[in-house]
């Protein structure tokens, strides 16, 4: 249903047809797009990206019974089991007449677009160790800080100040036009707050009053994806102003460990005040699906799933679990960058500490059947694992913190062996 129903736009006002589809760059090339960018920014309105020669071509092969290739995240469940081409059918199969209907043979459609996913910046007070620059501002400002940007690559182009400024523009026009005719017009159906950071955005808490002032909050369902450091905003409270004057929400509040585990992943969590955050809206959900822990497993989060779990215990809350994605060979912060034989031993291992919750279970088992770094990237493996951590090594030295990887890790010799026997150079 997405391709009749959603749209989406990156902070650097990438459109694709949803966050996780697997698509060419336009301008600048994302984490999992499959063909590089030009560097030069050549922005769409959503008018022109609606019934592009892209879409419609979606459109057709997905109505003739085609597997689409940019579609794999969800055909070979890469990110997570419970994936999200069944969340827009849950969501819109009424709308599954319509298509015949508005749908000509070329893949054009007179269907509007009522579920958004438009990522207004890159605006984020955290560095989350599985995120980059290009969805975060802290992280931007640190690579530029310690001169760690190549404003040569065409994929950094985005960041050059005279890019930065197009850029800038698109969104205070373009962007807030389409959004804003879209609230006003009663057409906005489902929204996803993600970011960045969608609870620093202005726009989130701007747009949100006014859904509920012009009376749609009763049509919305509004779904957050969040650090949850901030829950209020100039006087304005998610729990008290917007949250009970919409129809339904949901919160995947993102958390990929406790404590200092947590608080190493995710730079800039204070995580006693994520836990104070979440038990101020829990008593506003009227079922397990509106507040959700949000887990991306990682390589130390590996290290405290029983933690996890326990909270989620604690809190009477279910987990959203994930891994975090491996589309090259030096993500060494993931899980799949260990040796098969360790990783098997270790997902065991997890799974027989204590009762985990099905999403949980369900993504600690496919670890065991999916290609790992080594298997995926014969010939590249060993060279991508010491980027990565050298990578790892370089955040270390300009991000304090009371711990580091190999603190993580040290609970395990064959998993400390394997990383001390990855030569840095």
């Amino acid at each position: 249903m997405a391709p009749w129903t959603h749209t989406y736009l990156s902070p650097q006002t990438e459109r694709r047809m949803c966050c996780a589809s697997r698509e060419p760059a336009q301008s600048f090339t994302q984490y999992i797009d499959t063909e590089a960018g030009t560097g030069k920014y050549n922005p769409s309105t959503l008018e022109e990206h609606w019934n592009s020669d892209h879409m419609r071509s979606v459109r057709r092969r997905m109505l003739a019974g085609e597997t689409l290739s940019e579609c794999e995240v969800c055909n070979d469940k890469l990110l997570n089991t419970d994936v999200y081409r069944t969340y827009f059918w849950h969501l819109f199969q009424h709308k599954y007449d319509e298509i015949a209907k508005t749908t000509d043979e070329t893949g054009y459609t007179t269907m509007k677009p009522v579920s958004w996913d438009y990522r207004f910046s890159n605006l984020c007070n955290f560095k989350c160790r599985t995120c980059g620059d290009m969805l975060s501002s802290s992280w931007e400002t640190e690579q530029k800080k310690h001169n760690m940007t190549n404003l040569e690559n065409p994929n950094n182009a985005w960041m050059r100040p005279e890019v930065r400024r197009e850029i800038t523009k698109f969104q205070d026009t373009q962007i807030e036009q389409e959004f804003s005719e879209a609230v006003e017009d009663h057409r906005i159906e489902e929204i996803y707050w993600v970011g960045g950071e969608p609870l620093m955005y202005e726009q989130h808490w701007r747009y949100m009053k006014r859904i509920v002032e012009l009376g749609d909050g009763t049509g919305l369902y509004a779904r957050y994806n969040t650090n949850l450091s901030r829950i209020r905003y100039k006087g304005i409270s998610l729990a008290e102003d917007i949250l009970p004057n919409i129809r339904d929400w949901q919160i995947c509040a993102s958390l990929d460990g406790t404590g200092a585990i947590g608080e190493y992943i995710r730079t800039g969590l204070n995580y006693e005040e994520f836990v104070d955050n979440f038990r101020t809206l829990l008593p506003l959900a009227r079922n397990k699906r509106m507040m959700r822990l949000d887990y991306t497993l990682t390589l130390p989060g590996m290290f405290d799933i029983a933690n996890m779990q326990k909270l989620a215990n604690e809190l009477n809350v279910e987990i959203l679990a994930k891994v975090i994605f491996t589309f090259s060979p030096d993500i060494i912060m993931s899980p799949l960058a260990l040796p098969r034989k360790i990783l098997n031993e270790m997902v065991d291992k997890r799974i027989a500490e204590m009762p985990l919750g099905p999403a949980l279970t369900d993504v600690l088992t496919q670890l065991k059947n999916r290609p790992n770094i080594e298997e995926q990237w014969p010939e590249e493996h060993e060279r991508g694992l010491r980027k990565g951590k050298r990578r790892m090594l370089t955040l270390e030295s300009i991000r304090p913190n009371n711990i580091c990887f190999r603190d993580i890790i040290s609970t395990c010799p064959d998993t400390l062996a394997w990383w001390d026997g990855i030569d840095a150079g």
